[in-house]
Order: structure tokens, then sequence, then C-alpha cells
């Protein structure tokens, strides 16, 4: 199930107009509707209210793939790393990694996003999550998915995001900046 579907399931399980969700999120009711369509994305804020508000892990909102489900030869890879995101300005230790679903948006958005999960987090309120890093392509988050895998196969500490793309935020949009 994707964010879009996901999101319009757990509203009405919790009986909520999207009148009623706009409200407690302080945004439009237009909005939520454009995010059950698929035909727009919260804003990270955003997205980090409604799993807290909702009460619902962010893994769960967004239909993620997780790191450790994704290994293939790296099965046995366990441990913490260190991720830094210079594009994100954002240093975090993580367990593991989940990567969005692709996303719907116009020419310039980015398709997908990256968010490690932090260990230790309170089980009702979901994991801990830090958003890592915008990703143009599939290309482009898988191949750091698999070297973050190495990482943590090696015995690797740290690792920093290379291929995570520079974006602009303005209002609900989010737009690849090409230097």
């Amino acid at each position: 199930m994707n964010f879009a579907e996901q999101l319009k399931q757990i509203r009405k399980d919790r009986k909520l107009s999207q009148e009623d969700l706009a409200e407690l999120l302080d945004v439009s009711r237009q909005a939520v509707s454009k995010w059950e369509q698929g035909a727009g994305y919260p804003e990270v804020e955003k997205l980090l209210l409604l799993s807290d508000k909702l009460n619902i892990s962010l893994d769960s909102l967004m239909g993620n793939e997780n790191l450790q489900e994704k290994r293939s030869e790296n099965d046995n890879v366990t441990g913490n790393i260190i991720i830094t995101s210079p594009n994100e300005n954002v240093i975090a230790t993580c367990c593991k990694v989940c990567s969005s679903q692709k996303m719907k948006g116009g020419a310039g958005s980015p398709k997908y996003f990256l968010m490690g999960v932090s260990s230790g987090g309170n089980p009702a309120s979901g994991e801990p999550t830090t958003l890592l890093g915008w990703y143009a392509d599939n290309e482009s988050i898988s191949k750091e998915i698999r070297e973050i895998q190495n990482a943590l196969a090696k015995g690797i500490p740290d690792y920093e995001l290379k291929y995570s793309s520079k974006v602009k935020r303005h209002w609900l949009s989010i737009k690849i900046v090409n230097d």
C-alpha cells in the first residue's frame, strides 16, 4: 500500500474527515485531498506531525521498505552507523534506513526520500526517524542503500551520503536544485 492509500485508510479508520485531518495539521482540506489522490506529498514537517497526531510510525505511514528487508549477501549485518547528510545538514546514528515508495510530483521534484531509523524508540509511537536525503531516481537511492549496507558489513562506523539531491522547499512543493 502506498502513502496515498495508507493515509486515506488511516484517516477513515480513525473516523476523521479530510477537513478534520486538515485542521489537525493546519493545512487546507485540498492539501489532504491532493495527498490522498497521490497528486502531491506533504513536506517533511507535516509527515512528522502526521505520524505524531495519528500515532503511527513513519515506516507504517509510508509503506516503506526497510534496509534490513532488502539485504541479500549481507543478511547477517547488524549494528549502528553514523550517517552524515550534507544536503539536509544532519548527522544521525541509524540502525536501519527506509526508502519511500516512488512519489508523484512535477518536473524537477524528487521521486524518493531516505529516512534513517534510530534504535530505542517508544514502540507505541513508532521508531524515531530522521530525514536523510531526497533522490531524483530509483538508481540513486538504490546505490546509496547498497553502499550503506556495504559499510555496515565491513564494520565502517560512519557514512556520508553521496547520491542525494539538494532541494529547495516552497510551501508544499520540493524541487531539486541543480548546481
